[in-house]
């Protein structure tokens, strides 16, 4: 089957097309025929430093959508035919090839409302962001106690573009997004976001100018060495902040205020293999309940063309850049058996 991977690590130009096996299920997996990916910042950072067999090529990707081609004998959410959306695992070949091997726990149903492509835009971000929001922060649904603030870093990033919409739909946070240039503030508010700062500059300050003193969560999607002081000042005491990115600094600011510090993984569960793995399965489901029952909507904002090694570069080089706004994805296989 057709592939695209790498056989050692390094920029963009590392990714190549080749052929590869076509994979057996196992037990539990879907054999899913990938329709359409996106690229997340995960994947550039594996090509950069996962070192591939000696001698093989690694296969890249998470986020996919597309058809199930067969099933395993103990899979009981799916049938052959379904059509479905995931984002796979960090152990296992990726989904930038033409069938893809992929636990039934970690698969949902695709949003019927939606393309293949724009579908793929949303299973990686959508599972980091419920996760940081209701698993991490442990953020009440829905609550009616008393008014509470969340400031998203990186507001129009894949995690933060759907996370702003999670936050509007499911709780009754009032919404702060960062983003530093016209196009990324006007996507954050499209996004819903109450308010809209630049990240350039002092994060309290910008913050206070929206007349919000210091906030409750705070999700540092992105974070910039040297700014610790800054989100320990803006944070409220008691507060909690939720990281998905390194933490290169001391966070000893945090301290005198009690905050609550957390992370989210979103491979936590499958790299593990913990009891609750399938709740990405349900969180999925959910999702793409939300999706077709229009209260949220896919982040796709560009779509590169088929899925070959030319266009990935090119994705993976823009994604590397900073400069993306939502999510980019590709959609279809040249000369491709199921197209």
């Amino acid at each position: 089957m057709k592939a695209i991977g790498y056989f050692a690590t390094g920029p963009p130009d590392v990714l190549t097309d080749i052929e590869v096996a076509t994979p057996l299920a196992g037990p539990r997996d879907l054999l899913v025929a990938v329709r359409a990916v996106s690229v997340n910042p995960v994947d550039t950072k594996v090509r950069r430093r996962k070192t591939p067999p000696a001698g093989q090529p690694w296969v890249l990707g998470y986020d996919a959508a597309g058809v199930v081609e067969a099933v395993g004998a103990d899979v009981t959410l799916f049938k052959p035919g379904d059509e479905v959306f995931y984002a796979g695992t960090s152990g296992r070949p990726g989904t930038n090839a033409e069938y893809h091997a992929v636990d039934e726990r970690l698969v949902g149903p695709k949003p019927r409302s939606l393309s293949f492509a724009d579908a793929a835009a949303l299973p990686l971000t959508s599972v980091t962001a419920w996760e940081l929001l209701f698993d991490r922060m442990r953020i009440p649904r829905n609550h009616g106690g008393a008014p509470e603030t969340l400031l998203v870093l990186a507001g129009a990033g894949g995690v933060g573009s759907i996370l702003i919409q999670l936050a509007r739909a499911l709780t009754n946070l009032t919404v702060i997004g960062t983003a530093s240039r016209p196009e990324t503030a006007a996507w954050v508010r499209q996004m819903g976001a109450h308010h809209v700062v630049n990240h350039h500059r002092p994060i309290p300050e910008a913050v206070r100018e929206c007349g919000i003193a210091c906030v409750d969560y705070l999700a540092a999607l992105t974070t910039t060495p040297g700014r610790m002081a800054e989100l320990a000042e803006i944070a409220a005491p008691q507060s909690t902040v939720g990281f998905i990115d390194d933490v290169d600094e001391g966070v000893s600011a945090f301290k005198s205020k009690s905050i609550t510090m957390c992370w989210e993984f979103m491979f936590t569960r499958s790299v593990f293999e913990t009891p609750d793995m399938a709740a990405q399965h349900a969180i999925l489901v959910e999702v793409s309940r939300l999706i077709d029952a229009g209260t949220l909507r896919t982040t796709a904002t560009t779509n590169a063309g088929s899925i070959d090694a030319q266009n990935l570069r090119s994705v993976h080089a823009l994604v590397e850049s900073g400069g993306s706004i939502g999510k980019t994805v590709l959609a279809g296989f040249s000369r491709s058996s199921h197209e």
